[in-house]
């Protein structure tokens, strides 16, 4: 799983990868900051299923600030990010690089849009005051249409001239758009369902492949909030600079936090520290205290969970103890699209472990269950091979 962080320049991307991924990239108020996309691993996180077996605990990551780091409840599932370079109006016409820019998104299976509520920077990225941030929602959508259609118009007669010749139309359409990310079967569907023009078809089959949720960021800014009560019905709210600011205080030893907390405990290396204590109180007042959240959970979840519609299942070895042949009690969690079988599961575990199936057992029911089994989320399942 891809998630593909995008918007027009300045809007606050870099600092949304850089929070949620822990991973420095360049930041920067003028548009371009980024060129060639960072790609890095960011996290969801999940009530873990030991509480509910009754076990005393876990050998899963915990979004934890202990030392230990063992999971009390809460444990994370790892979840990739591409960072990928800020696109303008005419992206699809090379404008800003913008060819380039939209090849790099397009491994992503979906895409959140960073929209600078704040009203700060135009259409292009640049400083200015007053911009209404309603017409950058729309944009992004648009330049993806654009540019599908630019690549099936570029090869539409020999698409047409091989779908003549004995070849499905579906086919030559899916091989042009290999690199999509998109269901075969799906591409035969919007086909042969019928479509207006090339720029229909395009946008089908955009909205099929590359998911997009709009996240409203700068939140904690007074125009950021007044635009986000008149855009609330399209966009969920975001603060990457609160949460870029407060996971770096955590890692810094300087307060104890948790993404998604409403809260976050000062610790005593604070003491002594004016500006920061200042800078904290800030986020608190103007973020956490408004909306409960930074929102940057919020985003993940319902990207993973709701949109791509992905459920943990926990593979283990023992189906009695819950463990992996160390011994480690629900060490490892995968995240599966649902709709997965077991022999999904065991492929995803190891393809040797795909190729040697032959069975699998339901750690709750001990129950065996075969190949087609269908995955529920929380499942713990044993896999058997040969």
């Amino acid at each position: 799983m891809k998630i593909g962080i995008v918007g027009k320049p300045s809007s606050g991307k870099s600092t949304f990868f850089s929070a949620a991924t822990m991973v420095d990239v360049p930041i920067a108020a003028y548009p371009f900051t980024t060129i060639k996309p960072n790609v890095a691993i960011s996290a969801v996180q999940l009530k873990c299923p030991h509480v509910e077996l009754g076990l005393k605990n876990c050998s899963g990551v915990a979004p934890s600030t202990s030392a230990s780091k063992n999971c009390e409840g809460v444990r994370i599932a790892p979840v990739q990010l591409i960072d990928v370079a800020g696109l303008v109006p005419d992206a699809h016409l090379g404008k800003g690089r913008g060819n380039e820019f939209l090849t790099d998104l397009m491994d992503a299976d979906a895409l959140i849009h960073i929209v600078d509520l704040s009203g700060k920077t135009d259409a292009n990225g640049n400083a200015t005051l007053g911009h209404d941030p309603a017409g950058d929602i729309e944009f992004l959508e648009k330049e993806i249409d654009y540019w599908l259609q630019g690549i099936l118009e570029k090869n539409w007669k020999n698409i047409e001239r091989k779908s003549k010749s004995g070849t499905e139309l579906y086919e030559s359409v899916y091989d042009q758009l290999s690199g999509l990310k998109i269901d075969k079967g799906r591409v035969k569907e919007l086909v042969t369902s019928g479509y207006a023009d090339l720029l229909d078809l395009a946008t089908r089959i955009r909205k099929a492949s590359k998911p997009i949720i709009i996240a409203g960021n700068k939140i904690d800014t007074l125009d950021g909030k007044n635009n986000y009560d008149r855009l609330k019905d399209r966009v969920m709210p975001l603060s990457a600079d609160s949460e870029l600011a407060l996971m770096r205080a955590q890692k810094a030893g300087l307060i104890a936090y948790i993404r998604g907390n409403a809260f976050f405990m000062p610790l005593e290396k604070l003491n002594g520290k004016p500006e920061a204590i200042a800078a904290l109180e800030q986020i608190k007042k103007s973020t956490l205290d408004v909306f409960k959240t930074t929102g940057m959970l919020e985003l993940l979840h319902n990207v993973v969970f709701d949109v791509l519609e992905y459920i943990p299942v926990y593979p283990v070895e023992d189906e009695n103890k819950f463990t992996d042949g160390k011994g480690r009690v629900l060490p490892d969690v995968k995240l599966m699209k649902k709709g997965s079988t077991a022999l999904d599961l065991a492929f995803a575990v190891h393809t040797s472990i795909g190729e040697g199936f032959i069975g699998a057992i339901d750690a709750r029911t001990k129950k065996r269950i075969g190949k087609d089994y269908v995955l529920k989320a929380n499942d713990i399942i044993k896999i058997q091979k040969k």
